[in-house]
């Protein structure tokens, strides 16, 4: 373990002026504290906060920082409490610690609403000081290196973690380094065979061709030298994650990929890096495609540099990235490089983002978010995703993450524009609103009065500020009809039990719901985010098990309840319901009732006849029978393809009641297949074993077909 005396020296290095009693004070003060703790490995605890700290004052980071990084589990961990430390430490420290503790004991890889939540909590605690985060995610790396001390199991959630928040938000710090030392060590623990095969390859190569790296830095160096060019040239290999990543992304080999050698020219000036770039360019030759200029145009969270890929020794491609000194400070350590020291004072690089502003450019595309699982969407979409740079007609650059739209181009620029678009146009040329856009693109958008967003655009959007404009809109379209079909599903639920929805009724209600009035109530009933059941249930928990007793006492065996005694009931055509689906039954004249999934399409003629409609739900014997679910599947016309995938259905237990061609090409074919499958997540285990199929290019499920003798009669 690394001494106190050990720990002062390498601040030293960068900070002649440091606390040294404070730093010692501290070390002190954490020794004594998790004194008796141990960790997994066995070694005393206390070394892992000692290691924290020696890896942000690699990062040449200030006192306050390392401090709460020596101290940061301890009021977590032990008995000390947040007065104590304020008490000996001050305040500034204090809260930095306590801001960290509060980070640790957010389950980040809870369920999917929770986790949104608590990354809300995350962002707002880094609001307050980034400096939190920074140790946090120091004491994230520190517990992966030494990872494998752990249960399998908890080795695998932790990975799974690290790579979903911790490495792509290290990345969008701009600590690039972490990024993909985190990435790694995760990789290596969920996926260990492909990175071993990543591995190998490198090996077989470097036998091939020898050690590369050194043969083309020196080929640059004399390159840059002909040009009165001083540079240092740094060169390396890709980490095994990284070049798996490109290689899913891209779906090329090896062999093939352009960024396995990365190299770096970092120069003295802003000049001398496109001195440099020419210098490249003119020696080897520039891959098509392959040029960012992030001087010119630098990323949000300060990074700077120019990336050309050239085809250079052996014809091998590899990726150059030029920059200066200062660049390359904020490239290394991003937004930590706003409390880096040099020569015992704050160096002021005119390159870093201040922390501030980079907090509220991050959180700001958040702000639209309504409910946690948007908002968890937004920060992967905004946050976790490399960038494209689009130009208005007039000039103006729009950011935007890879994959995005012209939709996404309009919403970026207001809310108005993007909900009022009808068309668009890049670089002169008319193209669908779901082209994709590219670096450098000129985009105008083609905007009409009276035009609203549809409800197919939520899949061509890819930015959480488009998604949510889209949805916000679309709700409020729908609110007034979901308004009125929730008065009656409310009128009909509470009169069963001899009740009136009353707007008293209706008010008691939405305030034991925490909804903000009635109306939301009765919106929430329309689209189904509620039941009767659930108004029932709220007001009169006692008359909803009498009912639910009285109507369903001789129906034990019914896959559904709701209906009443003699009425009985089968699926709907259009929609074919499948258990674990919320399911409306409507009343047909002497047909009985039609049971229809909640967003059949079908149902949205019948708003104006809530009269005819009736409450109903599964049961949970429901899914011991089969039920009729047909999918739409695109494959390739290859020999033993439409075998493999009955074989695939086989396998999970679904049975194959028909298969109808509906298009016959040369290259694929596309099959309607009819399933009997128990209910909504078999059928979509089903389509994960197809999708997961290289044959297969195509699998959703089709509604509207459904084998008459099998229909089900309840």
């Amino acid at each position: 373990m690394i001494t106190d005396e050990e720990l002062v020296d390498l601040i030293r290095v960068y900070n002649p002026h440091t606390n040294e009693a404070l730093i010692r004070d501290a070390y002190a003060y954490g020794m004594q504290a998790h004194a008796g703790q141990f960790r997994a490995s066995g070694e005393p605890y206390f070394m892992h906060p000692v290691e924290v700290a020696a890896l942000l004052a690699e990062q040449r980071l200030d006192d306050a920082t390392i401090v709460t990084a020596l101290l940061h589990d301890t009021i977590e961990d032990t008995g000390s409490t947040y007065s104590a430390v304020e008490a000996r430490f001050g305040t500034e420290i204090a809260q930095l610690v306590d801001g960290v503790t509060k980070l640790t004991n957010l389950e980040l890889s809870s369920v999917e609403t929770e986790q949104a939540e608590n990354f809300r909590k995350l962002l707002m605690a880094m609001s307050k000081d980034l400096r939190v985060l920074l140790v946090k995610l120091a004491d994230r790396l520190h517990n992966m290196r030494t990872i494998r001390h752990l249960p399998l199991e908890k080795q695998a959630r932790k990975a799974r973690e690290t790579m979903d928040i911790y490495a792509p938000l290290a990345g969008r710090m701009g600590m690039q380094w972490m990024r993909e030392e985190l990435e790694d060590i995760a990789f290596r623990i969920l996926n260990p065979d492909a990175r071993q095969s990543i591995i190998r390859r490198f090996i077989t190569l470097k036998k091939e061709t020898g050690d590369l790296i050194p043969q083309i830095t020196e080929d640059i160096r004399k390159v840059l030298d002909q040009h009165a060019v001083e540079a240092q040239v740094i060169g390396r290999e890709k980490k095994p994650y990284s070049i798996w990543r490109k290689m899913q992304e891209k779906g090329e080999g090896f062999g093939r990929l352009s960024d396995i050698y990365g190299f770096r020219i970092i120069t003295n000036s802003v000049e001398d890096c496109y001195v440099a770039l020419g210098a490249v360019h003119q020696r080897w030759m520039a891959v098509p495609g392959r040029f960012k200029d992030y001087i010119s145009q630098p990323k949000s969270n300060g990074y700077r540099s120019i990336h050309t890929t050239v085809s250079g020794r052996s014809a091998k491609r590899v990726e150059v990235q030029i920059r200066t000194r200062e660049m390359h400070e904020v490239a290394e350590t991003g937004v930590a490089a706003h409390w880096s020291y040099r020569e015992g004072t704050r160096f002021e690089n005119p390159f870093v983002v201040d922390p501030v502003r980079w907090l509220a450019q991050l959180t700001q595309s958040f702000e639209t978010a309504e409910n946690p699982s948007d908002f968890l969407e937004h920060v992967k979409l905004e946050m976790f995703t490399d960038q494209v740079f689009c130009f208005t007609p007039k000039g103006e650059v729009i950011k935007l993450p890879r994959g995005a739209t012209p939709i996404d181009f309009a919403y970026a620029i207001h809310t108005r524009i993007g909900d009022s678009c009808v068309g668009a146009k890049v670089d002169g040329q008319r193209v669908p609103l779901w082209t994709r856009l590219r670096n450098g693109q000129s985009v105008t958008i083609i905007r009409a009065e009276g035009q609203r967003p549809q409800p197919s655009w939520e899949d061509m959007v890819v930015t959480g500020r488009a998604k949510a404009a889209i949805r916000r809109s679309l709700r409020e379209e729908h609110r007034a009809g979901h308004i009125r079909l929730g008065a009656e599903i409310a009128r009909v639920a509470l009169e069963r039990v001899g009740k009136k929805a009353t707007d008293k009724a209706l008010k008691t209600a939405a305030k034991q719901l925490l909804l903000e009035n009635a109306d939301e109530l009765l919106a929430r009933l329309g689209a189904a985010e509620l039941t009767g059941r659930d108004l029932v249930r709220t007001l009169y928990p006692e008359l909803l098990r009498e009912e639910d007793f009285l109507r369903d006492r001789n129906a034990a065996d019914r896959p559904i309840v709701g209906l009443l005694d003699g009425q009985t009931a089968q699926p709907a055509p259009c929609c074919q319901p499948l258990p674990g689906e919320r399911i409306v039954g409507i009343a047909v004249k002497g047909q009985g009732v039609q049971v229809h999934a909640i967003d059949c399409a079908t149902l949205a003629a019948l708003e104006d006849e809530a009269d005819r409609w009736i409450d109903l739900a599964w049961t949970p014997t429901a899914s011991r029978t089969p039920h009729i679910a047909c999918i739409e599947v695109v494959i390739a016309n290859d020999a033993g393809v439409l075998g493999r995938i009955c074989t695939l259905i086989g396998e999970q237990h679904a049975n194959i009641s028909d298969i109808v061609f509906t298009d016959r090409k040369p290259d694929f074919y596309r099959v309607v297949i009819d399933l009997e499958v128990r209910d909504i997540q078999h059928l979509h285990n089903v389509q994960t074993a197809l999708e997961a199929d290289s044959d297969v290019t195509e699998v959703k499920r089709f509604r509207g077909m459904v084998v008459e003798p099998l229909r089900a009669r309840y």
